[in-house]
């Protein structure tokens, strides 16, 4: 346990618990009772009672420090987010490794490199769920962070985050909609907001090579510190070659037995082409 260190947010830990509806002010008084006859730390006087588990304690030391995640069975965000809902676990603990690597690495604002690609050669490698987990994290750090789903064949984000995807990138880039409000703030998590892909186009392709992209690009650069990209499968359309060019940097996503070398190497010579930057790769176990 971690909750005897000084918080950066004035609130104590009960006060926060009882607002969220996890604790009632009378099982706070018996906690504080115990705590005193015993000189433990509040978390450790309540689930020495049983009134609260460690997951509790966890979800209320995040709101006091600025490092908020959602608790298990919220069902605003689906659970393949496990950023969003396991910011511990071993993945996480991986995605947030290679978080620090990407800052040291590619993104700059002094040098305006702000933008990353997510791509992979295929479907099934874990492009989305690591484009998705990574701006969760970059969001949890206090980047304001736009994950923005650039996928306009197969779109994935707005399942992973449960938004309504009628208006969305292919609107605006089609001239249909205005950027304010295609951008959805995502509840719950600071600093974090997406702008889903929209409608499925006729044409994206076409789209994505336009002019206005370029410009959006950096239109979301300028309200933005961190923008990661969601991408269509590199190996199947010209889509992902397009994106990296604009955003100029890429993350290469690969599934161990499942990606085939040859398409990964034929990729990356494709994008390099392009004037896109692989910045880094990242290999799926699972």
């Amino acid at each position: 346990m971690t909750d005897n260190l000084k918080p950066a947010a004035g609130r104590s830990i009960g006060a926060l618990l009882i607002d969220s509806g996890r604790l009632t002010p009378e099982a706070a008084e018996r906690i504080l009772k115990l705590q005193k006859e015993q000189g433990l730390r509040f978390g450790d006087a309540a689930i020495q009672l049983g009134l609260l588990s460690d997951a509790d304690i966890q979800q209320a030391l995040s709101r006091q420090y600025d490092y908020p995640y959602l608790m298990p069975g919220d069902d605003r965000i689906s659970e393949e987010v496990v950023a969003a809902f396991k910011p511990f676990s071993p993945v996480v603990e991986q995605l947030r490794a290679l978080r620090s690597q990407l800052m040291l690495r590619w993104f700059d604002a002094e040098s305006g490199r702000k933008a990353l690609a997510v791509v992979s050669p295929d479907n099934g490698e874990g492009r989305s769920f690591t484009a998705a987990n990574l701006a969760v994290v970059f969001s949890q750090l206090g980047e304001r962070t736009l994950l923005v789903d650039a996928d306009l064949r197969q779109p994935r984000q707005h399942q992973l985050f449960r938004l309504a995807n009628k208006v969305g990138l292919s609107s605006v880039l089609a001239g249909r909609a205005e950027l304010a409000e295609a951008i959805i703030r995502i509840s719950g998590l600071r600093d974090l907001s997406v702008l889903p892909a929209g409608a499925v186009p006729p044409n994206p392709q076409e789209l994505l090579s336009r002019p206005v992209f370029t410009a959006l690009l950096a239109t979301l650069q300028a309200q933005y510190d961190i923008v990661i990209i969601d991408t269509p499968p590199a190996g199947r359309t010209a889509d992902a070659q397009a994106i990296t060019a604009r955003a100029h940097g890429a993350l290469v996503v690969a599934r161990k037995d499942i990606t085939a070398l040859p398409a990964l190497q034929a990729m990356v010579t494709s994008l390099q082409q392009g004037g896109g930057n692989v910045v880094g790769s990242l290999l799926n176990n699972g």
